[in-house]
């Protein structure tokens, strides 16, 4: 660029003098030399002038940027006919750049299954002197449990807030709604979780209860919402021959082809239904089929074949979604995973305990066998109910709790499902369990979940 100046200001001189020479020899034509150079010099302006804005490239030394491509063709750069360019002031925001997901639970947003559990200051939701519908081997402050900790915990997903369950807005939005919990013990617990958070605001009425107080129901009267609790721990139909601390006399008899009476009648009555199995099914069992033995679930002695519990759990699963799909369109219905207990050192009935007052690390306490082919059972058996159900224009969910229930072994009442339990014996031996939860506990959270799911999603 330089040189060329120079070559067009060398020139420039050159024609000067030549002009003055010209003019000196020309003297009568003195007009016309004076036309002549300002033409002359007017046109070298504009050429000087167009050559620089014409030229003027990225130096390659700018901006320390020493690395750029000499094959680089500027002159001419070639962008794809579909791409568009981007307006100049154009700025990329952090949710695409990093790729936020959203607060919600759908998929591909926010999964609130994904997080930690993080210390929470402030009080639990109810204690047993808020809340009268605590069962007694739930009530672990009741029996005398001597740590609090396990009770103030919150639930964080990653990258989104997971509200806690607001009592008020929830009547509020279930108001003239019917509400039933179909399954087992833990189910119950679940339920009894559920009725706790509500009582803060309006404390229930209870309408009905069968004998062993395992089927019930509820009703809110200032928002007319019933709840309702239904014993099916197989949600099909089962003879069972068990006391209340698990102790069987015989093996169960379950009808795999069957769903459980005690609900079906009432299905068409209720406006959201949550169903939850899984634990009972690792029970002996015996499978009938048409009303024929068709083999059984460990049944060791018996000339049955044994089938193995992850086909009867699968065969009844898919008998709840079929029956569901072709019954009630109003209703919601959720399906509630299987949840993990934490029994170390033994089982229920091996003398195993659990006796830790935190929640553990990640990666603590991986997935049992067990839960492992539950949940290789529910995930793929819920999904294909799902999908069948938005084709319908009907509305069935999953509820995942294994995740955060996982890292819980604090949350159980072990040895205080009994009143004070070493209160004349300290070294006494106890019952643990280590399955069901503490209330309060951390199977609150479930209900955080739930709303999340019912409401706010």
């Amino acid at each position: 660029m330089k040189k060329s100046f120079k070559h067009n200001t060398l020139t420039l001189q050159k024609m000067k003098q030549n002009w003055w020479r010209s003019a000196s020899y020309y003297k009568q034509n003195h007009f016309v030399f004076k036309l002549g150079l300002s033409i002359l010099l007017l046109g070298f302006g504009f050429r000087l002038l167009f050559s620089q804005s014409s030229n003027v490239i990225p130096n390659e030394t700018d901006n320390n940027n020493n690395n750029i491509n000499d094959n680089i063709d500027i002159d001419t750069p070639v962008l794809d006919n579909d791409v568009k360019q981007k307006p100049l002031d154009f700025v990329e925001s952090p949710k695409d750049i990093n790729q936020f997901q959203p607060e919600d639970n759908e998929s591909g947003k926010c999964d609130i299954t994904d997080g930690e559990w993080i210390p929470n200051s402030g009080s639990p939701a109810y204690t047993n002197s808020t809340c009268r519908w605590i069962e007694t081997h739930q009530d672990c402050m009741g029996n005398g449990r001597p740590d609090t900790g396990y009770m103030y915990w919150k639930w964080s997903p990653k990258g989104c807030e997971l509200p806690r369950f607001d009592a008020k807005k929830f009547l509020e939005t279930m108001r003239d709604k019917s509400w039933a919990f179909v399954g087992d013990s833990i189910t119950r617990n679940h339920l009894q979780s559920f009725l706790c958070l509500l009582s803060q605001v309006e404390d229930a009425v209870e309408l009905y209860h069968d004998k062993d107080y395992k089927n019930r129901k509820w009703h809110f009267p200032s928002y007319n919402l019933t709840v309702s609790v239904m014993w099916s721990p197989f949600l099909a139909k089962a003879d069972i021959f068990e006391d209340i601390d698990g102790v069987s006399s015989s093996e169960i008899q379950l009808h795999i082809d069957i769903l459980d009476k005690t609900w079906t009648d009432l299905f068409d009555t209720w406006d959201y239904v949550l169903f939850s199995s899984g634990k009972w099914f690792i029970k002996s069992a015996i499978y009938y089929e048409n009303n024929s033995v068709l083999g059984c679930h460990g049944c060791t002695g018996k000339k049955y074949t044994d089938l193995g519990f992850n086909f009867a759990y699968r065969k009844i699963l898919k008998n709840l979604f079929e029956f569901i799909l072709k019954s009630n369109p109003k209703s919601m219905v959720i399906y509630r995973t299987s949840t993990p207990d934490h029994f170390e050192n033994g089982t229920w009935s091996t003398g195993g305990s659990c006796d830790r007052t935190v929640p553990a690390k990640e990666g603590d306490f991986e997935m049992s066998e067990l839960n492992r082919l539950l949940r290789e059972i529910e995930l793929p058996e819920v999904s294909k109910a799902e999908e069948r159900a938005s084709e319908k224009g009907m509305k069935l969910k999953l509820l995942d709790v294994m995740p955060l229930s996982l890292v819980r072994p604090d949350g159980h009442p072990g040895p205080y499902r009994h009143f004070y339990p070493f209160a004349e014996d300290k070294h006494a031996k106890v019952q643990y369990d280590c399955l069901h939860w503490c209330l309060p506990g951390p199977i609150d959270s479930w209900n955080d979940m739930l709303m999340n799911l019912v409401v706010s999603g």
